[in-house]
């Protein structure tokens, strides 16, 4: 059965789980402002307790004390607890109190208490939560009002300083500029940079026509 043993003080809350067999079932949790809980075997209960024989109901299950919690055990239950995470033993008669031939018992600081009936238990424990949340101060509301604004000024950012038609045009024209002077560069490292013009008629003539011409081949030579 998986059982954990917390630490709680006496302030603090209760927190119940009822187990059938080794499998959890329910679980309550109950904050420090309470200062009793009652059990029935109704859904609109505080704590829903089925399977349990109680004397009456509602059913005093739990108060809270100076030490921390006075729990009231139903008549038929079987009590065990553990402290500080050991195994689940008897608890001695001598630490149990009541009146009116009801039984309870202290549950103190450190201490698990397992209440069993049939394939039943309930486990009893202090609640981890100490006290509530209190409300937002107004140093935290200025927080949350900058971390808001940061968070909504992202997408506007984005909006106004986003691109625009006119902007990609922009862009657009600096990477053509840029790619005509780095190639202009490359030609001029090539010396290219002075383009071709077309020949004159008097250089034309200058030029020696190789289709009209002989050509004088050895001897040696064989042309196909």
């Amino acid at each position: 059965m998986l059982q954990r043993a917390m630490s709680t003080k006496t302030g603090g809350g209760l927190y119940c789980e009822l187990y059938w067999g080794t499998n959890l079932s329910e679980a309550w949790s109950y904050g420090a402002e309470q200062t009793a809980i009652h059990a029935a075997a109704d859904e609109k209960a505080p704590l829903p307790l089925y399977g349990f024989t109680l004397p009456e109901e509602p059913f005093l299950l739990a108060e809270r004390t100076e030490r921390g919690w006075r729990i009231h055990l139903p008549p038929a239950a079987r009590l065990e607890r553990k402290l500080h995470g050991d195994a689940f033993g008897p608890v001695p008669r001598t630490e149990l109190g009541g009146a009116g031939g009801r039984a309870s018992v202290e549950l103190t600081d450190g201490m698990t208490l397992r209440l069993t009936e049939g394939q039943l238990s309930l486990v009893v424990q202090g609640s981890v939560v100490k006290e509530r949340v209190g409300p937002l101060q107004w140093k935290d509301l200025g927080w949350l009002v900058v971390v808001s604004a940061l968070f909504l000024s992202l997408p506007v950012g984005f909006l106004i300083a986003g691109p625009t038609p006119e902007r990609q045009a922009e862009s657009n024209a600096r990477a053509l500029q840029l790619a005509a002077e780095k190639e202009a560069a490359r030609r001029k490292a090539l010396g290219l940079e002075t383009p071709l013009r077309p020949l004159t008629e008097a250089e034309r003539a200058q030029q020696p026509d190789a289709g009209t011409g002989g050509v004088n081949v050895p001897g040696f030579f064989r042309v196909r």
